[in-house]
């Protein structure tokens, strides 16, 4: 059984040097806020359907992810159909594959925008491609709304970003404080994915919070992403006693550093963030990695109906549970958008911008998302969970305030 979460953040640092444009379209109370303001003429719907691209690894490492968030997408977007679609007309998904690269999510990116021509992109999940992206739906003035790219500084990059799950600044603290509060760690090492931005982002916030409650950061070590011997990084951190380890990075490396961890004698509590959420991880982490923890954005054992109508709806048309958060979330990203288009001015990228940044207490499957006045960061509920060999059981929750004072 495969457990998801919902999540919580506080609004990342702006930056206030940034923001001297004025947008096109609009008054979304970005300028006060500190984000650039687009200056691109976005897309405008011209026939009989509403084409909103989604960019997701449908191929590649991260295909778990990508091939969960597309399906989740299609879902949100069959429903909206169904009641009739957007001002009589159907809502058309046209997905993208990244191959888990980040160029290609820039490229795949380009081709929706001015070939498709979409008033909207859902993506990405992966923060290092989402970053590749923006740039591209900033220039256009197309918004693009991440679907689990946690990375703090993301939605900086401009007003046309937003995102539906939690941030760094959220699950790097939470982390901190179970592992210091919940597993009575006071010891600890970091290993850190260096060509990761969101492996390196959640380990400064991981190490910043984790320090202020008074623990002690005993060492880190770095590897690459595609690495599969970690036995030098582990024996530097062996040496150094630490009684857990934090491993930010994705679950593709993560789940035989755990094993080679164990097999090299460190047999410690080793936890991470939301990079960890695949059953892969399972496999290649093998006994080592059961009883450990990670940061998650849902639990699919939630009672809401926005939950059990999701699923519902996902093993209707898939067979069975999604086997990442993704899913929900690759749906209330679409869900999002296809609400903000209903209540734009016109059926335009940048009138849909604003309608965006105006979405409030909007009741997805992952938890309720509020973007005005959050820079783009909806205030979210984390969960941490415990892998088991039936899948993630649910540990404990924390809402922001509890671990961002």
């Amino acid at each position: 059984m495969v457990i998801l979460a919902g999540c919580d953040t506080t609004p990342p640092a702006t930056n206030s040097t940034t923001t001297t444009t004025t947008a096109p379209s609009g008054d979304s109370g970005d300028k006060k806020l500190g984000r650039p303001a687009t200056t691109g003429a976005g897309n405008t719907v011209t026939g009989d359907t509403i084409p909103i691209g989604v960019v997701a690894s449908s191929t590649g490492d991260q295909a778990p992810w990508g091939l969960d968030c597309v399906k989740g997408a299609q879902l949100a977007v069959d429903a909206a159909n169904a009641a009739g679609g957007v001002n009589g007309k159907q809502i058309k998904l046209i997905p993208a594959d990244d191959a888990s690269k980040e160029e290609q999510g820039k490229s795949a990116t380009e081709k929706l925008v001015d070939e498709d021509k979409v008033v909207a992109i859902l993506g990405e999940v992966a923060s290092g491609i989402t970053l590749q992206m923006g740039p591209v739906c900033q220039d256009k003035g197309v918004p693009d709304v991440a679907v689990g790219a946690t990375k703090t500084t993301l939605t900086d990059l401009g007003n046309v970003m937003f995102r539906v799950c939690y941030t760094d600044d959220l699950q790097g603290p939470v982390m901190a404080n179970f592992a210091y509060k919940e597993l009575k760690l006071k010891n600890v090492g970091v290993i850190t994915d260096k060509k990761l931005p969101y492996s390196t982002g959640l380990s400064d916030a991981f190490k910043a919070t984790f320090q202020h409650l008074g623990g002690t950061i005993v060492g880190e070590e770095f590897y690459e992403k595609g690495q599969t011997n970690f036995s030098g990084i582990l024996t530097d951190l062996k040496s150094k006693n630490p009684q857990g380890v934090f491993a930010s990075g994705y679950f593709t490396e993560v789940g035989p550093l755990v094993r080679q961890a164990a097999e090299a004698g460190l047999k410690i509590p080793f936890f991470g963030g939301d990079g960890w959420d695949s059953k892969e991880i399972l496999k290649t982490g093998g006994d080592a990695i059961l009883g450990d923890f990670f940061c998650n954005h849902y639990n699919n054992n939630d009672p809401r109906p926005e939950v059990q109508e999701f699923l519902k709806a996902w093993k209707a048309k898939n067979g069975d549970v999604p086997g990442t958060t993704m899913g929900a979330l690759g749906y209330d990203a679409a869900a999002i958008v296809i609400d903000a288009l209903k209540k734009s001015k016109t059926l335009s990228s940048l009138d849909l911008r604003d309608a965006l940044d105006n979405e409030e207490n909007f009741h997805g499957v992952s938890g309720d998302i509020t973007l005005k006045g959050n820079n783009g960061n909806p205030p979210k509920r984390a969960v941490v969970v415990k892998l088991t060999p039936q899948g993630q059981v649910f540990a404990k929750g924390y809402e922001a305030s509890e671990v961002t004072k």
